[in-house]
């Protein structure tokens, strides 16, 4: 953690911050004891975390502190210290090669001297088996006195936490999870070859290192230029470094020598540094080495003959491919004794894809896990019990995520978790100045990454929003429409569509050469296409990048994530539709037998007299359509035919008729058609905003439906199937109030709404007279009445119990009895609106029971680096 001056660790007390980077915090600190200045290395917090680390860490600086050498910053020993351990540094006054590269190319013969210096550290080290890894200007000082110091000898090792040699497939992890201790990030254009596409390393890599660094030095610019750091690796892995940069004094054995040392294939490289120690012990400028030679005819034809050899073993050379970047995979698993829990909707990478944050569960209890991609193990984030849909900051220093009605933020570092708003569980996005968009089940809201009031966005229902790169704009799922929009904060009802599509959606920005692009499911397949963020369009065409991704229809998630630094992750897991079981449930919780035959189901409503239920099948292409089924013939029978969605049916008094939703004309509008199938559905409504159909009067006279506004959220309505059918507002508040059930006596609507941060269940006068009265209590949505109208039935919030609450109501006043749980019940997600229905006497309870689904508990995450490689031309 961050020192202030004073703070004492051990015997060391610190004086100033000298840097701070991926690798920790730098301090000048007072050995007390000695009574002399040191450097203190005090080691990043996810390092400390991991004991067996700590313990190799502990092995491998004993090796290091043991390396004496004049051209070699000292290791002295260990911080004792368990909240900031780290090393104590001999503490080095001078600036860093880098500040004098800064003021320009270095004259030849100060470049020699230095190189020179730096040549003896690493002839030392690796004659002891000691290799750099991270050898930079930054990491060479040059104290008053002319003597070269090379620091922080072996500390990329130390804070590598690498995979054997022997495991190909996982080496290259260490190319992007080494970020967290600024192995890559900061040292991309000094890195070998082999380093860049993470093969293992040898002292054949600080050799090519030495190459950059002294290329450098005489020539002012980096040997391995990019615009970012992707685009520095792919030059590192393919491109040479530009020789007329080259000053003009130096000889031919200099430009050699440079060219030995940073040949792509390690094989045909410099093989012990010492050599280069002879070639700069030897004539280095032009005049000195090039002594002017008489040569006779011979002489002559004997030269043309080796420059005709040299030239053709250089074209030969020059039209062999450099060695290309691969896609890479590995696998993630669960920490031991556990089980990944919700492997579609609780995981997500880090921006800067160092860390995999996801939920795993061990019997009842469930909580999110941090592990960093470079390390093995993962750990817990204490406080985050019953979390779900985490989210990440742009820094990746903080994961926003959904648990019990609230969302709240927990930094990586450590700490409690902090509330930030009251919210039943949505999907996030967190923008760089400071903004969380929640994408709640029929409505968004925006609310300071600090805490505070949510502000709703209209009727906009954002799910899985994605900030693009200018922070205002963002992506999301209408899953009501199974679209893909972009919107933007400032204008959230002016929204650009993007795609059709069933699923989720996720932006990944431009990196190195590759445009950005747009990721998505087209059935199972994950699909790139590239996407101009500033157009707001796609572009070219879609490419296949896996196959068999993980999905959960209910909320159209699907388990796919990226990162902003070209990570991919997936996952399998819960690979099919989420099919239910029509079941008869008693209200004591004893299970009467199957209802009906296994099926992808949307929301279902029982006929008046019980004998048949009108319900919604989902086909292949994610679409519903109404069907009737006959509990005593056991047959299923299709009611419309059109290809659009039609979805929350519900029956007329008489069981003649029955109502819906259907999105046809583009939005949701309600239709009637004849229960037998008989003659052609008859559309009630228009208008641009969706009309989700939740019951029908016992009279006949009034449809009940709720429709979202801008101003005021979710509403209920009434339409007259009378008259003139305008509509008459029942419910109009600033906050979602939806599943309007009329009283069997007409006198009475029951409804939920969310006016508390939870949804809880309401009642009131029908039509309104201003009496409202609460009946649930700890949240509860899809009220039902009894056919006396003297008890009401609902769901708890998270749909695992079916409630029962007794009422008495009488003009002007309600009294509600104490809600009680009649059964368990896991039922389907948020999405259906009314997974359930209770015959009239209240006794028999039918249910969509979700089965198991393919893959559900698999054990691990599938993660891709450098996945854009890979895209093959789709179909």
């Amino acid at each position: 953690m961050p020192l202030s001056v004073g703070d004492k660790l051990g015997h060391y007390e610190v004086l100033s911050l000298l840097g701070k980077g991926g690798m920790g915090e730098v301090y000048r600190a007072r050995d007390t004891k000695l009574k002399r200045d040191v450097a203190l290395k005090v080691l990043p917090t996810t390092f400390i975390r991991d004991p067996e680390r700590m313990a190799r860490f502990q092995r491998e600086a004993e090796v290091l502190a043991s390396l004496d050498h004049p051209n070699i910053g000292h290791i002295h020993g260990i911080v004792d210290s368990a909240d900031s351990p780290g090393l104590v540094l001999a503490l080095i006054e001078g600036p860093t090669l880098a500040d004098h590269i800064g003021a320009g190319p270095i004259p030849l013969d100060e470049a020699i001297a230095v190189a020179k210096q730096i040549v003896e550290a690493l002839e030392y080290a690796h004659d002891r088996g000691v290799v750099h890894r991270d050898l930079k200007p930054a990491n060479v000082k040059i104290t008053p006195e002319g003597v070269v110091k090379v620091l922080d000898f072996g500390l990329a090792k130390v804070l590598e936490d690498e995979p054997p040699a022997s495991s190909p497939a996982n080496s290259p992890t260490l190319t992007i999870g080494h970020t967290h201790a600024g192995v890559i990030l900061g040292t991309a254009a000094y890195m070998s070859p082999e380093q860049a596409v993470g093969r293992p390393v040898d002292r054949r890599s600080d050799i090519f290192s030495f190459g950059a660094v002294l290329y450098e030095m005489l020539t002012g610019a980096s040997a391995f230029a990019g615009a970012t750091t992707p685009d520095v690796l792919e030059a590192v892995v393919k491109d040479d470094p530009d020789w007329s940069k080259f000053p003009a004094g130096a000889s031919g054995a200099m430009r050699q020598l440079l060219r030995r040392c940073l040949v792509k294939d390690r094989k045909q490289r410099l093989q012990a540094i010492g050599e280069a120690r002879i070639v700069l012990s030897g004539p280095m400028d032009e005049a000195a080495a090039t002594p002017r030679l008489r040569l006779g005819r011979l002489g002559w034809l004997a030269t043309a003959v080796m420059t005709l050899v040299a030239c053709g073993l250089a074209a030969f050379f020059a039209s062999r491919p450099a060695p290309t970047i691969l896609p890479a995979q590995f696998t993630v698993s669960a920490p031991a004794g556990m089980i990944l829990d919700s492997p579609v909707t609780g995981q997500a990478l880090s921006p800067d894809g160092r860390f995999l944050a996801f939920r795993a569960a061990q019997g009842e209890k469930r909580s999110l896990y941090l592990r960093p991609l470079n390390a093995l193990d993962a750990q817990p984030l204490p406080g985050t019990d019953n979390a779900n849909f985490p989210f990440w900051s742009p820094d990746s220093k903080s994961i926003g995520f959904f648990a019990d009605g609230k969302l709240k933020r927990v930094e990586i570092s450590g700490g409690t978790p902090v509330t930030l708003c009251e919210s039943s569980e949505g999907t996030g996005a967190w923008n760089r100045n400071g903004v969380i968009l929640i994408g709640a089940p029929g409505s968004s809201y925006r609310v300071p990454a600090s805490g505070g009031e949510p502000v709703r966005l209209g009727n906009l229902a954002a799910a899985f929003p994605q900030f693009l790169p200018d922070g205002n704009h963002f992506l999301y799922l209408d899953r009501r429409e199974t679209e893909i929009y972009v919107s933007s904060l400032d204008h959230a009802q002016d929204r650009v569509p993007v795609m059709k599509g069933g699923w989720k959606a996720v932006y990944t920005p431009p990196l190195g050469r590759e445009p950005g692009r747009l990721l998505f499911m087209r059935d199972t397949t994950l699909m790139a296409q590239p996407f101009n963020a500033g157009k707001l369009q796609l572009e070219d065409e879609p490419m296949p990048v896996a196959e068999s991704i993980g999905t959960r229809t209910n909320q159209r998630a699907a388990a796919f994530w990226a990162s902003d630094a070209g990570l991919l992750m997936y996952s399998s897991a819960n690979s099919t539709v989420d099919r239910s079981n029509l079941v008869w449930i008693h209200r004591s919780g004893t299970r009467l037998g199957d209802a009906g035959p296994e099926d992808d189901y949307s929301s279902l409503r029982l006929s008046p007299d019980g004998t048949r239920a009108a319900i919604g099948r989902r086909n292949r292409e994610r679409l519903d359509d109404i069907w009737v089924f006959e509990f005593t013939r056991g047959t299923m029978s299709r009611l419309t035919f059109d290809p659009k969605r039609e979805t929350w049916p519900v029956w007329s008094p008489d069981g003649r008729q029955i109502a819906f939703s259907a999105n046809g004309s583009g939005t949701y509008q309600l239709y009637r058609k004849s229960a037998d199938g008989s003659g052609n559905e008859e559309q009630l409504t228009q208008g641009s905003s969706n009309k989700e159909l939740t019951d029908w009067s016992r009279d006949g006279r009034l449809l009940v439906y709720q429709e979202p506004d801008p101003k005021t959220g979710e509403d209920i309505w009434a339409l007259p199937l009378e008259g003139n059918r305008k509509a008459i507002p029942i419910v109009q508040t600033p906050f979602n109030d939806g599943a309007g059930q009329l009283s069997p006596d007409g006198k009475w609507i029951a409804y939920h709404s969310n006016e508390s941060g939870h949804f809880e269940i309401y009642m009131q006068t029908f039509p309104p007279s201003g009496g409202r009265w609460q009946i649930s209590t700890g949240g509860g949505g899809s009220p039902r009445w009894r056919a006396d109208g003297k008890e009401i039935f609902y769901l708890t919030e998270d749909r695992q119990k079916v409630m029962a609450v007794d009422i008495r109501a009488s003009p002007g006043k309600v009294e509600a009895g104490v809600p009680h749980a009649l059964f368990p019940a896991s039922l389907s997600g948020p999405n259906i609106l009314y997974p359930y229905d209770v015959t009239p006497d209240g006794q028999r309870f039918l249910i969509q029971e979700p089965l198991p689904q393919t893959g559900a508990g698999a054990a691990t995450f599938t993660i891709l680096m450098n996945w854009q490689a890979g895209l093959r031309k789709g179909n």
